[in-house]
């Protein structure tokens, strides 16, 4: 039997099970008002597998953003989410892939763009793109800070608390949106922590996809430089990018393309390296994210 019957067969036997009991599906921890150099206070929602309590085994790590939107309706922003502990122990049980510890990273309110936008995009942006990035942002850009906590304290103290396994092929990371440009920029600057990332539905435009008809050959030119001095050799690493094609993924596509043809120009062997999927009528919302999440944590975490 296939890996990819396995799991539409694991998610069908969820879909039908009643409410799990808390042994069965996990453990959520919550934590608030953490303080970290140079951004805004952060907040927390980690979900530990199945046995985690009751074992000794070590586990891989899954970095997540808009850590909100992942596990509970109730505190999400459009009563929509993820489900990325269901996701996590559809794939577990399919045998694809290892349960691994999600780190669920809430975003700041409205200081969401200044912490998810890439520096290095940021920094490199003529000075009147850079103005219409200002004024989205609304303050300083600070991915660079995030970033550094994020692989730095953050992952510290993740490693020190939890039973990880804390090398660079066990971690992984996560988001969409702007939270998809973030993980390609943790992804992109630290190769040594993040050995995997997933860059969903990325916001690639920046801000209003509308101002350029057919792509802003500017910014298009910003990612393919960005990948092309960044990306390196795979060395084991795996990238998934992917989009949809309607609402605000509807602008994404020519983004997208020139992003693939460099990592293919890199050497990279997409379906080994790297993947980069379009589907069809698919929105930029949580719904649609939830629907393909356990294809792509099949894909991006899934064992040698």
């Amino acid at each position: 039997m296939s890996v990819w019957l396995r799991l539409a067969l694991a998610l069908f036997a969820l879909a039908l099970a009643p409410a799990l009991r808390a042994e069965d599906s996990g453990r959520l921890l919550q934590y608030e008002r953490i303080a970290a150099a140079g951004l805004p206070d952060q907040r927390l929602t980690i979900w530990l597998p199945p046995g985690y309590d009751a074992g000794a085994r070590r586990y891989p790590v899954l970095y997540m953003h808009d850590g909100h939107n992942l596990f509970d309706r109730r505190w999400s922003n459009f009563d929509k989410i993820w489900a990325a502990d269901r996701a996590m122990l559809a794939v577990s049980a399919s045998g694809a892939v290892e349960p691994h510890i999600i780190i669920g990273i809430w975003a700041p309110g409205a200081d969401r763009f200044r912490q998810y936008l890439p520096r290095d995009i940021h920094d490199a942006a003529s000075p009147g793109l850079r103005a219409r990035m200002d004024a989205a942002a609304g303050g300083p850009i600070f991915s660079d800070a995030y970033l550094a906590w994020i692989a730095g304290p953050l992952k510290t103290w993740v490693d020190t608390r939890f039973r990880t396994r804390p090398g660079r092929d066990d971690n992984a990371i996560m988001g969409s949106s702007m939270g998809g440009l973030m993980s390609c920029y943790a992804f992109l600057n630290r190769p040594d922590i993040f050995g995997r990332a997933a860059c969903i539905s990325s916001h690639w435009p920046a801000i209003d996809p509308r101002a350029v008809e057919g792509g802003d050959p500017e910014l298009i030119g910003l990612w393919d430089r960005w990948f092309a001095e960044k990306l390196g050799a795979p060395g084991g690493r795996r990238l998934w990018l992917d989009h949809g094609t309607a609402t605000l993924d509807a602008f994404y596509a020519p983004y997208q393309q020139a992003v693939d043809a460099r990592i293919a120009a890199s050497g990279w062997e997409k379906g080994n390296d790297w993947e980069s999927r379009v589907y069809e009528g698919a929105e930029h919302e949580e719904n649609a994210w939830a629907a393909r999440l356990p294809e792509i944590m099949g894909w991006l975490l899934r064992g040698e």
